[in-house]
């Protein structure tokens, strides 16, 4: 068993010992989602890299049920939504900074100084930061800056 999914499994434990409904939701949907994901693939166990991607699903997922609850101007559960994000993000690698991801479009930039295609040059930088825990929307904003579009 990779060593993140024993470490949520053991917050769960935790959480249900100290009785924190809040944590305890938010887990056993984590660890419903991870073992929908090992029955999807047919594995015994996931590693670190699948748990990862499964939790920034269920990250996700959160957000924009966050922004479906605020349109319905439902904020406490909007709040709790909120409350899961930071709980489940705290399982995940530290995000790469807004700089970090900046060097990276500049790199890929300054390698194809003629190319103009956004959907090419997205490609080619999220190729670079795969596995680098980089946020998207926060690259896609950035490059569209770059590039003029």
């Amino acid at each position: 068993m990779s060593s993140l999914v024993e470490r949520i499994e053991s917050d769960l434990k935790t959480a249900m010992k100290s009785r924190d409904q809040e944590t305890l939701g938010t887990l056993r949907l984590l660890k419903s989602d991870i073992q929908y994901e090992m029955t999807k693939s047919g594995a015994k166990e996931l590693s670190d890299a699948d748990t990862e991607s499964v939790i920034k699903r269920a990250v996700k997922k959160r957000q924009e049920s966050i922004v479906d609850l605020d349109k319905a101007g439902r904020t406490d559960e909007s709040d709790l939504e909120k409350r899961a994000i930071e709980k489940l993000k705290s399982y995940l690698p530290e995000e790469m900074s807004e700089a970090a991801i900046a060097k990276e479009i500049d790199a890929v930039i300054s390698a194809n100084p003629d190319e103009t295609n956004f959907g090419k040059l997205m490609g080619q930088v999220m190729g670079r930061l795969k596995g680098k825990n980089a946020d998207g929307a926060l690259v896609r904003s950035l490059l569209q800056n770059k590039i003029g579009n």
